[in-house]
């Protein structure tokens, strides 16, 4: 692991070669320490096929290392040239209604096209053999935000061909496929593996045992792709990192797969940018409308730690209004560096700001950068100069510490409830998202943890929202874990092949959890049950029976938290009030100690340093902790946008 420090996302092959020894230094001035770049320079790498022109390259890192900067190099497969299409036409991806997808943006690939795949080989190869010496470069970066633009799935010819091979690798014999899909059911049972389509252009839903295949499927193929890169990359320089930057809430692929063949997970953090294309209710989007939501990125922080096994960088951080949503806010001053600030505390090794000039032409012209296009500061320029001097004064320590809260997180899950929702509205990651935030609120730091998890020890309280199917590794850490377990709702209501269980959800044996959702009520949008004490259900409401002990019910008098021992099960969604209250209610069973936080005041604690950040629009005040000893950067008085670093007590 390496000091937190700033990076930034430059692009050479944009600007006039006598600007970038200018551009080096005022780098270097402002306290960046690492540049991405070549990420989308496919076109001037190879301008035509097998015409290799990586010199411009090499003189930009000879220049940028001249500097005391580290570069981390992208591998260009996200925009493939036009030239490429000519040599594989049938390399673009086809939408579900079956409109093939065309050139002239970017991410214009199919990932189950073998051929296009062996050219990015070609190309990740050419560029390992050129600067795996060279003394600036510090790591690699696979291709850029996979799937982006919804181009995970494709519905192409090559697609059918993998799907057909990948299912016959898995079932093995088509009658073993016939009883996992359920196709007895509506007669649509098969003869043959290749009698099999893709699960579009149908006259109603396919299996979901058929859709949920398919997607296993389609994120297999982009981790595939993405493993080819790493093995040239980790041949070539086995010391080096290599790093691949993931985006929010996009859960098109199992990123922990991915995850398998990386060394750090990192992600692009655009708050503003994020809550605008959120789901959050207006008056939300009004209350952060300049700040972002405020546990959505250290959701994120947390999710791709755990994704890069304990290493997390931003490779883009928002430094101003971003071009892609219906409206694009300035952010409120001081946002710049609260969110770098933030990233930090939750084990950001590197926040890299894009982009270090504003582009004058293009499809991101209207995004901002540190330099406005006339290459003068813009507003994040000063506030990144002025988080580069603050690191100078404290040192985290290492990996960030284990939380005493957990909350597990399934893409399949998603993915499921994508495909058989029952109910309009209801999505596996807000569950997560929501009780994170609950839990959080209270400044209690919290693991976004992986299904495949064996054991839970060493948290207070862990919760597994909205889980499709439990794994065996999930039920012996259900199993054996001592601390408080909160599960629900809809945890357990099918299989892995997507069948309702034999014993019916939460699919737990008696001596866990001795209760069984016999009838699901899934309620429209607006309509809502009061719950006793307050809070309400709305969207899913599962109607129990069993034995277990009734903590909290709504007001037609249906059990919505049960209990037995320590485990605990919520029945229903919640709106926040409720998710509060039970959040609450697990906290103090488990006697957790919490802080107490201002309105819009978050927090994570890295080493011997609690940060606390202000997402709200005023100033706050905070109580200071009895496991504190000072502040070293700001203090109790904490402004709108503002940073608070308390330094802990030593331990007795």
């Amino acid at each position: 692991m390496i000091s937190p420090t700033l990076g930034v996302c430059y692009y050479p092959e944009h600007w006039p070669e006598d600007w970038w020894e200018t551009d080096a230094r005022r780098m270097a001035e402002v306290g960046i320490r690492y540049v991405r770049i070549g990420e989308f320079a496919w076109s001037r790498l190879e301008p035509s096929p097998g015409d290799l022109r990586l010199d411009w390259m090499i003189r930009a890192m000879d220049v940028l290392g001249r500097h005391g900067l580290k570069v981390i190099v992208g591998t260009p497969t996200a925009t493939p040239p036009r030239w490429m299409i000519d040599k594989h036409p049938d390399m673009l991806a086809v939408d579900k209604t079956g409109r093939r997808k065309g050139f002239g943006s970017r991410r214009h690939y199919d990932f189950s096209h073998l051929g296009y795949r062996e050219d990015c080989a070609r190309i990740t190869r050419i560029l390992a053999e050129a600067l795996s010496s060279h003394p600036a470069l510090a790591g690699w970066q696979t291709d850029n935000e996979y799937g982006c633009h919804g181009t995970t799935y494709s519905y192409s010819p090559a697609a059918l061909d993998g799907f057909r091979l990948w299912l016959e690798r898995k079932y093995g014999s088509i009658d073993a496929l016939n009883v996992a899909w359920g196709n007895v059911f509506w007669s649509m049972e098969y003869n043959r593996f290749d009698q099999i389509e893709l699960p579009n252009l149908l006259v109603t839903d396919a299996a979901p045992a058929h859709e949920l295949d398919f997607r296993r499927y389609s994120s297999d193929q982009v981790a595939d792709f993405n493993a080819v890169q790493y093995e040239i990359l980790k041949s070539a320089r086995p010391d080096l990192p290599v790093i691949h930057n993931f985006m929010s809430r996009y859960s098109e692929f199992d990123h922990f797969k991915l995850g398998e063949t990386l060394d750090i997970g990192s992600w692009d953090s655009y708050p503003i940018g994020h809550l605008a294309k959120s789901d959050e209710t207006a008056e939300h989007k009004a209350l952060y409308l300049r700040q972002g939501d405020p546990d959505n990125a250290a959701f994120h922080h947390d999710l791709y730690r755990t994704v890069g096994h304990g290493r997390m960088w931003i490779m883009e951080q928002q430094p101003g209004p971003v071009n892609w949503a219906d409206s694009n806010p300035d952010p409120l001053p001081g946002m710049a560096r609260l969110w770098a600030w933030e990233a930090f505390a939750h084990g950001a090794e590197v926040v890299s700001y894009f982009r270090w000039r504003q582009a004058p032409f293009g499809q991101e012209q209207m995004h901002a950068g540190l330099l406005r296009p006339d290459s003068e500061p813009a507003p994040a320029y000063d506030e990144a100069r002025q988080v580069a001097d603050e690191l100078k004064t404290l040192t985290f320590d290492g990996a960030i510490a284990r939380g005493k809260v957990a909350v597990v997180f399934d893409y399949e899950s998603e993915w499921a409830w994508e495909i058989q929702p029952q109910a309009k509205g209801f999505r596996h990651g807000d569950h997560v998202r929501g009780v994170y935030a609950a839990f959080r609120k209270h400044g209690l730091d919290v693991d976004v943890l992986p299904p495949t998890m064996s054991s839970f020890e060493g948290y207070d309280i862990v919760a597994i929202p909205a889980l499709l199917a439990w794994t065996d590794a999930l039920r012996e850490a259900v199993a054996n874990f001592d601390g408080y377990l909160l599960i629900g709702p809809r945890s357990g209501s099918k299989t892995a092949n997507f069948a309702i269980p034999d014993r019916l959800g939460p699919d737990l044996g008696a001596n866990l959890l001795d209760t069984k959702v016999a009838r699901v009520d899934s309620l429209p949008e607006g309509i809502r049950v009061s719950v006793k004490g307050g809070g309400s259900t709305h969207i899913w409401r599962e109607k129990i029976v069993g034995n277990a002990e009734v903590v909290m019910e709504d007001e037609e008098g249906e059990p919505v938290l049960v209990s037995q021992g320590k485990l605990f099960y919520l029945t229903a969604s919640g709106d926040k009030a409720l998710v509060q209250r039970v959040a609450d209610y697990l906290i103090a069973e488990a006697d957790t100690p919490v802080l107490q936080l201002p309105a819009g005041v978050r927090c994570r604690t890295r080493g011997r340093f609690r940060v606390y950040v202000n997402y709200g629009a005023r100033a706050q005040t905070l109580t200071p902790s009895a496991d504190e000893a000072g502040y070293v950067l700001g203090s109790a008085e904490i402004e709108a946008a503002g940073v608070s670093v308390a330094a802990l007590a030593k331990a007795d």
